[in-house]
């Protein structure tokens, strides 16, 4: 498992759990907007997993569950060893996806691996060639992702990275007629933490956002802002 990073508490990511959370190497998309450029690129130093596989059994009874983000967790051909190691040692485990990879995300949930998702929704399927930095983009794995989420007995969340000039009030009405009435979607601030893949983008003020956050609860009761 490459993993090169490490957030050794957190509240907020795990919701309802103290947790860690741990960030695999590498990524299929290069949205200009992503903070972790290094993390994505293959850049960043890769942690020692023994020293990683120490700090969790120390852990062990006092953290909850581990997050496993990245990067784009699935792309790592042991991501379901890892978690069955983390299992064993007692933690629940919540998975961050950016969607590409239903076929393997498919096999965590039907082997019920999983304890909670968080998949990412970057955008209208018209605007995700250019919010994920890839020409013709296929949107249909997002889709079955979604389905998959949707049948699945694994409570999840959607989420969107909110930045300008990528999205809008209109993109993000657009976006939100593909999310059911019953699911949480979480709109998130663009922080530019130095690291990032792309330039000339803009974080939407908390004012801004709060004032997306009405409108869109017109349409999906149930979202929310994250990290304001």
């Amino acid at each position: 498992m490459n993993i090169c990073g490490l957030q050794k508490l957190t509240l907020l990511d795990f919701p309802q759990h103290t947790a860690c959370t741990v960030f695999a190497g590498g990524c299929n998309l290069r949205c200009p907007f992503c903070h972790n450029a290094s993390l994505v690129t293959g850049t960043a130093e890769k942690l020692d997993l023994r020293e990683l596989m120490s700090f969790l059994k120390r852990r062990a009874g006092l953290l909850d569950g581990v997050c496993i983000s990245g990067g784009e967790p699935l792309l790592q051909q042991d991501t379901e060893g890892f978690i069955k190691e983390l299992r064993a040692l007692g933690y629940k485990i919540k998975l961050d996806t950016n969607g590409t990879l239903p076929q393997h995300l498919g096999v965590l949930l039907e082997k019920g691996l999983l304890d909670y998702v968080a998949m990412d929704l970057k955008n209208l399927p018209a605007m995700y060639p250019q919010t994920v930095g890839k020409d013709n983009f296929d949107f249909a794995p997002i889709a079955e992702s979604m389905e998959l989420l949707r049948n699945s007995e694994t409570p999840y969340e959607y989420r969107t990275t909110l930045v300008k000039p990528l999205h809008s009030l209109d993109s993000l009405r657009e976006l939100a007629a593909y999310i059911q009435p019953n699911e949480p979607w979480f709109l998130q601030q663009y922080i530019d933490s130095g690291d990032i893949l792309g330039s000339g983008l803009e974080a939407f003020t908390p004012e801004e956002m709060k004032a997306l956050l009405i409108e869109l609860q017109l349409l999906l009761p149930l979202i929310s802002l994250r990290g304001l």
